[in-house]
């Protein structure tokens, strides 16, 4: 009967490690860094599969209580009940393997992202050249992180000693710690969903318009471009650094152990870049010490790291941006066949038939379709999180809908409704986490260009998200009885986790009144007011009537004009390099053998492996340097905005997390 409880688990796992083969790099990272954001990110996915099977276990004990049937620990009923009645769900599984499984996930996934994985993380980052320092540098780094919960920590248990009629026990002390956790959960939570209600419809309407999406793909190359050509400079800065300190440290030195290690970090190629510089440089007599080199180790871990990825996302841009420039020449096909001028990996069919119909004819209304469902999901998410607290009349649609499945002890209609909703809440709250960049340093890049510290900081939000994203939906379909101030029967995820009541303004208030600022945090997403401060700020986010956004747009244009034009240029060597060896060889090609081989030599081109970037920085430069002072603008696309008035301007919304 455990059968649905075992797919559970294993649908988690392998949802899990799909989604670390895609960001991470498998192979190449540690093996310990792997097993352990596996484990925080099945644990976190498996708590949405498996909070419905206890609700709906919760509501058969539910159904035995009312009609005056006993059941022994396996859920089955010890009498004769009406089988019409109570029929038992399907994958029931006996009390005590809920309350185990809660246990483990629940503790585990709290030791995981409050203990272990911010230590592995301090010590990825340590630039310490031995085990025993890297452990010093990451204590140290976590003792200041959380000298500030165990300060404030201190202060609530004051607060609770000076309290007479509050008696501190193991219990109540557990509960602290887990009214503490959920609690910043929450605020994160509410903060993240006040955003992504709003810009996961409305971003599915803009990527209903091929005229809007290539905009933004434009917008973001040039951002990116930013970013690449910022990554390049630091790297030349720390090279330099580093060979400057590896000509002042003799070979026989004791320091120059570490300085090897630190050049062996290095790629050979951009080694060999900089080696030039080497005669220009003068040897210090200050010899540098070890606490420097750490600093200097630390430096060329992180700059190597965010070059890698900033070249890769650029190259997956590129690749999205002549995908759009070929779904919008391709609108008015008269053949209706999708001709590419480049052929790229982001088109999935091979049948130029097939590709037309999809991506000019179906994705188009399919993608409004979904705006539309998930723009009503959101609305009805939003009143029912300002609702909720009210027991009677009952107005939170969640809890009507569940109620009236309880009369009917409908468990089928229970779980699945109770998944979808959690499946549509974890998707908003996670799908902003994925697209976040923490000041450049932690950010989830797909392609396998996500670094290790970027994956646990990843592992650490989602294990704090997912208990306040359950623990709220059980609040919003009234299963929880210290919110609606009723005696119900609870799940054993809420006898697990416990109630937040023993500190007052936690539990009669934050956790109750503060969902109800989503209203909030929704409004100021609708009217962009992030995006407005950002700008303000100096961040430029996409928004279309402003000179500043018009520029960067028209500078994404000039940087593939000159992307296209290098794409022909390596072709057509490639295509004189082969037809010279046919000549030489006494095959002589006609025009369309010629021609074909032109074709078949874009292809390569645009196939190319983002793992093999390393590999090739240095050409990259040169071709950088190459065209930095020429933009072709003949090879731009001219084409008619979407608007609601004759200015020729966009009214288009904008994404908040997408540049920052």
């Amino acid at each position: 009967m455990a059968w649905l409880l075992e797919f559970s688990l294993i649908s988690s796992f392998v949802i899990a490690c799909v989604s670390l083969y895609r960001y991470g790099k498998v192979q190449q990272q540690n093996v310990l860094v792997t097993i352990t954001v596996a484990i925080a990110w099945c644990f976190s996915f498996s708590i949405v599969f498996i909070i419905p099977q206890d609700i709906t276990s919760t509501v058969y004990r539910q159904c035995l209580q009312e009609n005056n049937v006993t059941a022994d620990g396996m859920g089955n009923a010890s009498t004769s009940p009406d089988l019409s009645t109570c029929q038992q769900p399907w994958g029931m599984v006996s009390d005590y393997v809920f309350l185990d499984l809660w246990r483990i996930i629940y503790w585990s996934s709290q030791f995981l992202t409050w203990l272990i994985m911010p230590l592995m993380q301090s010590y990825l980052k340590s630039g310490e050249f031995t085990i025993k320092g890297k452990l010093t540098s990451a204590l140290v780094d976590n003792a200041i992180y959380y000298g500030t919960y165990l300060f404030i920590c201190g202060i609530l248990l004051i607060y609770l000693i000076a309290k007479p009629e509050i008696s501190l026990d193991w219990q109540k002390l557990k509960a602290i710690a887990s009214s503490a956790s959920n609690t910043w959960g929450l605020f994160l939570l509410i903060l993240l969903l006040g955003y992504a209600l709003v810009e996961v419809p409305r971003g599915l309407w803009n990527d209903s318009n091929p005229q809007f999406t290539l905009m933004h793909a434009y917008f973001k190359l040039s951002k990116l471009n930013s970013e690449k050509i910022e990554a390049e400079e630091n790297v030349e800065d720390v090279l330099d650094s580093l060979n400057f300190i590896s000509n002042t440290i003799p070979h026989h030195h004791e320091l120059r152990v570490y300085v090897n290690i630190i050049n062996r970090k290095v790629p050979v190629e951009l080694m060999e870049k900089y080696k030039r510089k080497d005669a220009e440089q003068n040897m210090s007599s200050v010899m540098p010490s070890e606490k420097s080199l750490s600093r200097l180790h630390r430096q060329v871990i992180k700059s190597l790291q965010v070059l890698q990825r900033t070249q890769a996302l650029w190259n997956i841009q590129i690749e999205k941006v002549l995908h759009y420039e070929n779904i919008l020449k391709n609108l008015h096909s008269s053949d209706r066949s999708f001709r590419c001028e480049f052929s790229t990996s982001q088109s999935r069919f091979q049948n130029a038939k097939v590709a037309w119909y999809w991506y000019c004819l179906m994705r188009p209304p399919l993608m409004k379709a979904l705006a539309i469902a998930t723009a009503f999901l959101s609305v009805t998410v939003v009143w029912s999180e300002l609702t909720f607290f009210n027991r009677s009349p009952v107005l939170s649609i969640f809890a009507n809908v569940v109620n009236v499945a309880k009369r009917n002890y409908d468990f089928l209609t229970i779980e699945l409704f109770s998944m979808f909703v959690l499946c549509y809440l974890c998707y908003c709250a996670y799908s902003t986490v994925f697209r976040i960049k923490f000041l450049n340093l932690y950010y989830l890049a797909p392609h396998h260009q996500t670094n290790e510290h970027s994956l646990i900081f990843c592992g650490m939000l989602l294990c704090r998200l997912t208990p306040p994203i359950c623990l709220n939906f059980l609040g919003l379909i009234h299963m929880d009885s210290h919110i609606i101030k009723e005696r119900i029967s609870e799940t054993w995820y809420t006898r697990v986790m416990g109630h937040m009541d023993v500190l007052e303004i936690i539990s009669d208030g934050f956790n109750i009144y503060f969902p109800m600022l989503m209203i909030a945090f929704c409004l100021a997403t609708w009217f962009n007011l992030g995006s407005r401060t950002l700008n303000a700020l100096g961040f430029q986010q996409f928004m279309v009537n402003e000179d500043m956004s018009d520029e960067i747009v028209q500078e994404g244009k000039d940087l593939i004009s000159r992307e296209k034009r290098k794409k022909r240029r390596m072709a057509e060597s490639s295509m004189r390099r082969r037809s010279g060896n046919e000549i030489r060889g006494g095959n002589y090609l006609s025009e369309n053998e010629s021609s074909q081989i032109a074709n078949e030599n874009f292809r390569v081109v645009e196939n190319t492996d983002f793992d093999d970037i390393r590999n090739n920085i240095t050409q990259n430069f040169a071709l950088d340097v190459d065209d930095s002072l020429s933009f072709d603008t003949d090879d731009r696309i001219e084409f008619r905005a979407y608007t609601n008035d004759d200015s020729g301007h966009f009214k288009t919304p904008t994404r908040l997390f997408d540049d920052v």
